[in-house]
């Protein structure tokens, strides 16, 4: 069973890795620190560890480490009387990640209804026939999504901010 759980989250941890690669813009091994911290949870998980299991050399680990802590993507915290230091993800990165995407929606949002305005004049002044009149129903739809969308993000972030979950 413990093998089974093992192989299903390194399958994850490649597979988020490769995510995140094409994502956050992340070379494959930083992809790959993430990924595993991400499924190791708020236990965090040791440099040793991801040396180990991510069959990287100390060096290669060290550098991405760094990285990722310079991109705030990750943190760590230390155990009274153990040296060691236990990285997580850094729930400030998850709640950025939120904002940029509010923000391509709301830019997404204002595109479309500028289409749709457009379109809009041209059936009312411009064209005459019916049948080749603009059909704003995609748009209405894609607006209608854009702003459901966002409103279920924005309340995820206020729970991710007010601590009502960890991660």
């Amino acid at each position: 069973m413990k093998e089974e759980i093992c192989e299903e989250k390194m399958r994850l941890v490649e597979k988020l890795g490769v995510h995140l690669e094409n994502r956050e813009q992340l070379a494959p091994v930083a992809a790959r620190i993430l990924s595993y911290i991400i499924l190791t949870g708020k236990k965090g998980t040791t440099f040793e560890e991801m040396v180990n299991i991510l069959c990287a050399s100390k060096s290669t680990i060290s550098t991405h480490l760094n990285h990722l802590q310079d991109l705030h993507k990750i943190e760590y915290f230390t155990k009274t009387g153990d040296r060691k230091k236990y990285f997580v993800i850094n729930k400030d990165s998850i709640v950025q990640h939120i904002d940029d995407l509010i923000n391509e929606w709301q830019e997404v949002r204002e595109l479309h209804l500028e289409i749709k305005n457009y379109k809009e004049v041209l059936n009312t002044k411009k064209i005459k026939k019916n049948e080749e009149k603009f059909d704003l129903n995609f748009h209405n739809d894609y607006i209608k999504f854009l702003d459901e969308a966002s409103t279920s993000i924005k309340e995820l972030k206020l729970k991710l901010i007010n601590n009502h979950f960890d991660i």
